[in-house]
């Protein structure tokens, strides 16, 4: 009796995946977290328009979502002033990422990334056998000069670059990164995920036009708008390479509710206003408790703060672990020498509250056992 016949390539990957969710550790330890505060989600909530819409929709969930997703994309075409042809909707940025990675990326090709840069973007290059090249982060920031050359080394056909970043919450000016494409390679996508654009300043997009064709714009309703679980992404580019996305990614992939959801979220830019208002305020919260501590909390255009532990990986994992043993959930980068960090997602009061509760005894933790 014989087995599956894998690919050479599936039998050659590990089995890994990007994430550990906090689910699994919650069964592994027996008890739920007393504060989710490291998938980067947004605690805050979705609009409550959102919510009565994707409500109203259930009644609706036996029938698939629009494959076309029209409605979405021409409310998103209207938000930010392109044509509805340099949309493409999908699931979750992971999931457009996975179709990109489909069009352009074949065993051997290249692709350059950062060395710590957001993990899930190499799992979809590795499984479809791309070659990943990695340049270091430079003061805790993607290098976007650094990548350019790399790319244009190594013949790359896609240059992934995160702005804001995660997981160190840094960011570029969106005009520097535009000026600096003047180096990006012929034959070279930049793939510029935004997925925390909605909590950046001002001045941090990128100002492109929608049809350069050297470039395509990652978007999500996961972040800004709280709909982690709804799994809506989009992206902007030009109308050539949005269409090719048509051959390869799923019709009926998007849910119904969730298309609902998003296009209410969008209509409710007041209800992200708030939400940014919070995100500020959390941000300065865990300042103040990373500094209270002894810790140095860095620079932040996102959901979350990076706090530099101020000693190597090793403590830094001993402080999460501790921390994830008091039912405070957090993540931190893999990559030297980021991984000196500890990453704490913004949260309410309470969630914040039982953070600061259970640092000081985990950093000591983390002092004995070092």
């Amino acid at each position: 009796m014989t087995g599956p016949r894998y690919t050479p390539l599936a039998q050659s990957l590990p089995a890994t995946v990007p994430f550990v969710g906090p689910e699994t550790q919650e069964r592994q330890r027996g008890a739920p977290f007393a504060a989710r505060l490291g998938a980067n989600e947004s605690v805050f909530g979705p609009s409550p328009r959102a919510i009565d819409a994707m409500r109203k929709a259930a009644n609706e969930i036996w029938m698939y979502g629009d494959p076309e997703n029209h409605d979405l994309r021409r409310a998103l075409a209207d938000h930010h002033g392109v044509a509805p042809k340099n949309i493409v909707v999908g699931e979750g940025i992971d999931g457009l990422l996975g179709y990109l990675v489909r069009l352009m990326v074949g065993p051997g090709d290249a692709v350059v990334t950062s060395d710590g840069a957001y993990p899930t973007f190499n799992y979809h290059v590795a499984g479809f056998g791309g070659m990943l090249h990695k340049v270091p982060y430079l003061d805790d920031h993607e290098d976007p000069t650094a990548l350019f050359a790399k790319a244009a080394e190594v013949d790359a056909k896609l240059v992934y670059l995160a702005n804001p970043d995660n997981p160190m919450g840094s960011w570029h000016k969106g005009a520097e990164i535009v000026a600096a494409m003047d180096t990006l390679p012929e034959g070279c996508l930049l793939v510029l995920d935004e997925a925390y654009v909605e909590c950046a300043p001002e001045g941090t997009t990128a100002p492109v036009a929608a049809d350069d064709p050297r470039i395509i714009r990652m978007r999500t309703f996961s972040k800004g708008y709280g709909m982690a679980g709804a799994r809506v992404g989009y992206a902007i580019g030009a109308e050539e390479l949005i269409l090719a996305f048509n051959k390869v990614r799923n019709h009926f992939g998007m849910n119904r509710a969730a298309q609902a959801g998003a296009l209410a979220a969008l209509q409710d830019q007041r209800w992200l206003a708030q939400v940014q208002a919070k995100i500020a305020g959390a941000r300065g919260r865990i300042e103040e408790i990373a500094r209270a501590n002894g810790l140095e909390p860095l620079p932040s255009a996102t959901n979350f703060v990076a706090i530099d532990c101020r000693r190597d990986g090793a403590f830094a994992t001993a402080v999460l672990e501790a921390l994830v043993e008091r039912g405070v959930f957090v993540r931190m980068p893999f990559a030297a020498p980021q991984n000196r960090c500890i990453r704490v997602s913004c949260g309410e009061t309470a969630d914040l509250d039982a953070f600061a509760a259970a640092l000081p005894d985990a950093l000591s933790t983390a002092e004995s056992h070092g």
